[in-house]
């Protein structure tokens, strides 16, 4: 689509200067208009005329030049040829008339389609610059992988200078430069740049990490596997670009409909010309035969609805994304931040010791937590302190990266971890706490298991919490004969318990980036139109491949946000459901002004025929016509959607 002559911030003055003169042009038709003083020797018309129906003709023509097949009629065309055929017999009101209609629905159709692209950007930004290469090859633990030291000197290098097989070590706080498997050393990865999981994931020797996450607790050692364009962080941003160039611009209805308009326009005009012998009647038919009101229809009831969306905290970036919305029939939900706050809480505080209560053993965790940087041990301590327990100094601790610590609190000397870490400082496990270890997995909990040296003191367990409008949004859009679907990151046991809090029936889990695209495309493929709505950094693809995309605009991340067509400002999903009313009426309104202008035109035509209309009387109906579509399209803004 070719840039306007005027961008926007130029167009809207200058457009309203047209439109003064047009008044001006109505109010006072005669060529000698005079001005206090002074005489003008022109009729003000011709300033609409070169404000408004210069950039209007320029379009024409570029579009005959430039574009291939049927878009070579245009709109702008037809309009064009009125506006010259008027100005040929002299009308220059009604030639001033039909180009200003023309160019306040292009500014409108602007502000409803214009939008910042600087979400890809921000993507780009989440690259790593660097990484830190081992570069000796003497191993001060005598270990070596393929001739490197997994203990040797180490040098920050630039990250597109990585290659395939080098050993790389990651500090605690660091970003990972590529993806790799580690090979030596324990830690717990925040991967929600990726698979937006809440919790760190633990990994240890063996297991794959990638590019971008971030690695919070343990220094480990990893081989490259893949780099620069290959790694899963440069994958996720050629997504998001591939799917921007999906996304075409909203095209005019009245650029459809042009194909037809423009031969049955001048067919008309010129079989009314030949078989009366006036000239006026064919220009007439020719002025109230462009389509304004019909180009009028979809930019202001899109507006309006925008505006009513803004109210309720909806902010709707595009008009295409509005009439999409009132046709998808699939909602697609991410989990983390999504249907849940994405904040970990603790859920369930379990005493195996009937001499321990449930506020003592919250005591005992926190306390040893105290000093713990592990997002599982600063929940507990936040949870402690709103409690208003007071914590006691431990004596002793030590952490296990991506298994548990050891702390010695009152003389007592506390292991805190997952099961692995238990049974690893010789404790067993009782069947009975195996059996409310799994209970708690079933319902995607994270558990930390409480022992002092020779049995388990207890158990407490961490959860996202579900937004509680999640369940009753869902039962609305099932009504309203609406699909749901959750595609998540996390684990199948976790998605399969939110899912069934929500209502939701249809689940994906363990799903990357490119995994969720590939579902999304998989529905679309079956025929429906799919809205995805997410929040995180890599939900950002599905959002964009997606019919529509809806980001929590309030805590949701910036990329996300930008690579949305819509955002939830207050991250209330219960919004969804009004989301889908207001754009089903959207439509509807835009299909009735549709209909009623060309009805308009149907009589306006017959009329400018039969010679009851002439071009200035015909601009007038034809004006008429346009400003009751837009009262039709205004009737949205302050319409009830319960």
């Amino acid at each position: 689509m070719i840039k306007r002559m005027n961008d926007f911030l130029e167009g809207l003055p200058m457009t309203v200067v047209g439109g003064v003169f047009l008044i001006m042009s109505f109010v006072f038709p005669r060529t000698d208009f005079v001005l206090p003083g002074n005489v003008l020797p022109f009729d003000p018309a011709w300033v609409t005329v070169i404000i408004c129906g210069i950039p209007l003709l320029y379009l024409a023509v570029w579009r005959v030049i430039y574009n291939k097949g049927i878009s070579k009629i245009s709109s702008a065309l037809l309009i064009s040829i009125a506006m010259i055929a008027a100005i040929a017999i002299g009308d220059l009101f009604a030639a001033g008339e039909v180009a200003f209609i023309m160019e306040i629905g292009a500014i409108l159709e602007d502000m409803t389609t214009n939008r910042a692209k600087k979400g890809l950007k921000k993507l780009i930004s989440l690259a790593p610059t660097q990484g830190r290469r081992i570069t000796d090859d003497k191993s001060i633990n005598g270990k070596s992988i393929n001739g490197k030291s997994i203990n040797g000197l180490e040098e920050m290098i630039p990250a597109e200078q990585i290659r395939q097989n080098d050993v790389l070590r990651v500090l605690p706080g660091e970003t990972i430069p590529v993806d790799g498997i580690i090979i030596q050393g324990e830690t717990s990865i925040d991967q929600s740049i990726m698979t937006g999981e809440s919790l760190p994931v633990d990994k240890g020797i063996g297991e794959d990490v990638f590019c971008g996450t971030i690695n919070r607790f343990g220094s480990i050692d990893m081989r490259a596997t893949k780099v620069g364009e290959d790694s899963s962080l440069q994958k996720l941003i050629r997504m998001v670009q591939d799917a921007e160039n999906k996304q075409a611009p909203m095209q005019r209805i009245a650029d459809k409909c042009a194909s037809w308009l423009v031969p049955v326009a001048m067919m008309i005009a010129i079989i009314t010309g030949l078989a009366t012998q006036d000239i006026v009647r064919a220009v007439t038919v020719l002025v109230v035969f462009c389509p304004c009101a019909l180009v009028l229809a979809t930019p202001t009831a899109i507006m309006a609805a925008i505006g009513q969306a803004t109210k309720h905290g909806v902010i709707i970036k595009s008009g295409e994304a509005l009439e999409k919305m009132g046709k998808v029939n699939t909602i697609a939900f991410d989990k983390t931040g999504t249907l849940t706050y994405g904040r970990l809480e603790v859920s369930d505080i379990i005493s195996f010791d009937k001499n321990i209560s449930e506020s003592e053993l919250l005591s005992l965790t926190a306390s040893a937590e105290a000093k713990s940087e592990h997002p599982l041990g600063k929940a507990i301590v936040a949870h402690a302190k709103e409690k208003g327990i007071v914590l006691k100094d431990s004596d002793f601790f030590q952490m296990q990266s991506g298994k548990g610590i050891c702390a010695e609190v009152s003389g007592r000397k506390l292991y805190l971890g997952n099961e692995k870490y238990i049974l690893q400082s010789g404790m067993t496990i009782p069947k009975n706490v195996e059996n409310e270890l799994e209970k708690l997995r079933v319902q995607g909990k994270a558990s930390i298991i409480v022992a002092d040296g020779s049995s388990c003191l207890g158990m407490l367990a961490l959860s996202d919490v579900l937004r509680p409008e999640a369940a009753t949004m869902a039962a609305k859009l099932s009504e309203m004969n609406t699909d749901t679907v959750l595609l998540t990151g996390d684990n199948q046991k976790t998605a399969a318990y939110f899912a069934t809090q929500a209502g939701i029936t249809k689940v994906k889990a363990d799903l990357l980036p490119e995994e969720k695209v590939q579902s999304i495309s998989e529905i679309r493929g079956q025929g429906n139109r799919v809205c995805m709505i997410g929040d995180g950094v890599n939900d950002a693809p599905a959002l964009k491949i997606a019919d529509v995309g809806v980001a929590m605009g309030s805590m949701g991340s910036d990329i996300a946000v930008e690579a949305a067509d819509i955002a939830l400002m207050s991250d209330d999903i219960s919004k969804i459901p009004y989301l889908k009313r207001l754009s089903n009426a959207t439509v509807a309104t835009i299909k009735l002004s549709i209909t009623l202008s060309m009805c308009i035109n149907f009589i306006a035509v017959t009329c400018s025929v039969l010679g009851v209309l002439n071009p200035t009387t015909g601009a007038l109906v034809h004006n008429a016509g346009s400003c009751f579509v837009v009262l039709v399209a205004a009737l949205l803004y302050d319409r009830k959607f319960e």
